[in-house]
């Protein structure tokens, strides 16, 4: 998911996640102490990405079960930009030697995304009766915030919108990381989150994390580029590991409280929302999640056979999740975190980009089709 949505499927404002109008602390505050309580009992059960999964699975229950939980954009988005800077530590000066790899795959992003975004439109126009605006950007995988806004100004349901991407990034969120656990035999570390403590690291590491996450952050927005609190600081970070002026990640409490927010998060977008409606949508969600994950798999076979990256990186960096999710999954699992994070960046451009120049495009051929005496044209 990209850093801000103007609504959510209930028509909450910029700075609040679900519910109607702005975010009180108490909401946050409960969202917050249910999502850290679902994160500590998956991480008793040793499930991977706990603190992310716990959060975003007790929240989601609690929400659609009508507690007036909320969370503030603002946090969310703070959280999000020391995620980032995490993100950008992955980047080490030998992944130079990758990237002619890394060309051939992020062509097979682009190829991708117009693959699979077109399969489920299919799906969505098809078989459960959305509109055209509506079935475009529920089906574009990538860019929840733009698609919910350039939706609904092409007359979208934003409801809908809003609702089957975040529907979209649960499932896969819950499935991949289980896939890795239960199938491939993963282990996650018995606190959850690997890293030294913030006790234990070098003040001028600390505030050189830190002056990242800000300029990073500030630049980013500066120049418009999508998830710019997220994305800032990554590159920012990247530049300095890259550069060897640091080799430490933000220290794993800030990392451990990231993933509750984020997970919390995501829970929060269902609150407000009729329980049919969200029943609807979800079980909608899951064919279409399912179609994307088999085009995923797809894609990751084939282009593991062209460049030889492991299969398991190409999967995680093509799955239809959001960036911040799954590079929070690639970390967990042990993946190429910098592979993973920079295709995700890439889908999202490609998606933000393309999207609304081909619905139009799309839009202008049905209606010339239509129109009388045209169609032998």
């Amino acid at each position: 998911m990209t850093e801000a949505a103007p609504k959510d499927g209930s028509g909450s404002p910029k700075d609040a996640i679900g519910g109607k109008g702005p975010a009180k602390l108490w909401q946050i505050a409960l969202a917050l102490t249910i999502g850290a309580i679902g994160g500590y009992i998956f991480l008793q059960l040793r499930l991977p990405l706990a603190w992310m999964m716990g959060a975003m699975v007790f929240t989601t229950a609690a929400a659609i079960a009508g507690v007036p939980i909320r969370m503030a954009m603002k946090l969310r988005t703070t959280f999000l930009a020391i995620l980032g800077v995490m993100l950008g530590s992955a980047f080490r000066p030998d992944i130079i030697d990758q990237l002619g790899q890394w060309i051939v795959s992020a062509v097979g992003i682009v190829a991708y995304v117009s693959l699979a975004g077109w399969l489920v439109y299919l799906y969505y126009r098809r078989f459960s009766g959305y509109d055209q605006a509506t079935a475009y950007f529920a089906a574009s995988p990538g860019g929840l915030s733009e698609m919910i806004m350039m939706g609904t100004a092409m007359g979208g349901d934003e409801r809908i919108i809003s609702l089957t991407h975040g529907a979209r990034i649960l499932l896969v969120v819950l499935t991949v990381p289980l896939f890795f656990r239960y199938f491939l035999g993963y282990e996650p570390p018995p606190r959850g989150v690997t890293g030294i403590s913030i006790l234990d690291m070098p003040y001028y590491d600390l505030m050189l994390l830190g002056l990242c996450a800000v300029i990073g952050a500030f630049l980013a927005k500066l120049a418009r580029l999508p998830a710019s609190l997220l994305v800032g600081p990554m590159l920012c970070s990247a530049a300095i590991h890259l550069a060897g002026l640091t080799s430490h990640a933000p220290p794993f409490e800030l990392v451990t409280v990231a993933q509750v927010v984020i997970g919390s998060a995501i829970g929060c977008r269902f609150a407000g929302t009729k329980v049919a409606l969200v029943r609807r949508t979800v079980g909608v969600t899951m064919i279409s999640t399912a179609i994307l994950l088999a085009v995923t798999l797809i894609f990751s076979v084939g282009l593991h056979l062209l460049t030889d990256l492991p299969t398991l990186d190409i999967v995680l960096a093509f799955s239809p999740g959001g960036l911040a999710e799954m590079s929070l999954v690639a970390l967990a699992v042990g993946g190429d975190t910098a592979f993973v994070s920079s295709h995700h960046i890439l889908r999202i451009i490609v998606v933000v980009l393309l999207a609304p120049l081909v619905f139009r495009l799309f839009v202008r051929r049905s209606a010339l089709l239509t129109r009388p005496g045209q169609a032998d044209d």
